[in-house]
């Protein structure tokens, strides 16, 4: 038995690609990332899923908001789905870290490399494959929907595909954009990378 868990990363905000969001407050979805949310619905709303998660951040609650809506699901909070801790960097301009040596440590080294006081991309693996695992079993035979971050998915994707944290960077996850993983006692296998829903 297995069950098909549908990765999707939380739509557009407007501190893309300008802050280190990481786990700050207050971070909700711009109009981009509103659209890409209900892209998403249309998309997922033609499907049976069983259960709709979400990481407890803003930008992922919207996005699961309008998922749950399309698919009369309650989205559910799942501290899994969190964001990496970005530690000290939680918050802080990309301008800001560009040139810092830990930052870019952590930008080539992601399997050895920690945000200062934060998590290691291990360790969000870790925690992400256990709910995976556990959402496997709980939803056998079934789809899930779980909304959170490029960098979480990525560490569950690089785990699935086996590539090494490291290279991180040689697949995208775009705003508003799904990943599919199929969850079993074997472990797991991937159905898709990025796709896009409009």
């Amino acid at each position: 038995m297995s069950a098909r868990v549908i990765l999707v990363r939380h739509g557009s905000h407007d501190l893309l690609g300008k802050v280190l969001c990481g786990r700050m407050d207050g971070v909700g979805l711009n109009a981009a990332g509103a659209a890409q949310a209900e892209a998403v619905a249309r998309r997922l709303g033609r499907q049976k899923v069983a259960a709709v998660y979400t990481s407890p951040r803003e930008r992922c609650r919207q996005t699961a908001a309008r998922i749950g809506a399309a698919l009369d699901q309650e989205p559910v909070v799942a501290e899994a789905l969190d964001e990496i801790d970005f530690g000290t960097w939680n918050g802080a301009s990309f301008a800001d870290l560009e040139g810092m040596t830990e930052w870019d440590a952590w930008n080539a080294a992601r399997g050895s490399a920690r945000p200062p006081d934060g998590e290691s991309m291990a360790e969000v693996a870790d925690r992400l494959v256990a709910w995976l695992d556990d959402a496997g079993r709980r939803h056998a035979d079934a789809t899930v929907v779980a909304v959170s971050h490029a960098d979480v998915i990525k560490a569950a994707l690089c785990t699935a595909l086996g590539l090494p944290f490291d290279r991180y960077d040689r697949f995208d996850v775009d705003p508003g954009s799904m990943s599919t993983v199929v969850v079993g006692r074997w472990g797991m296998r991937v159905q898709g990378i990025n796709e896009a829903a409009a």
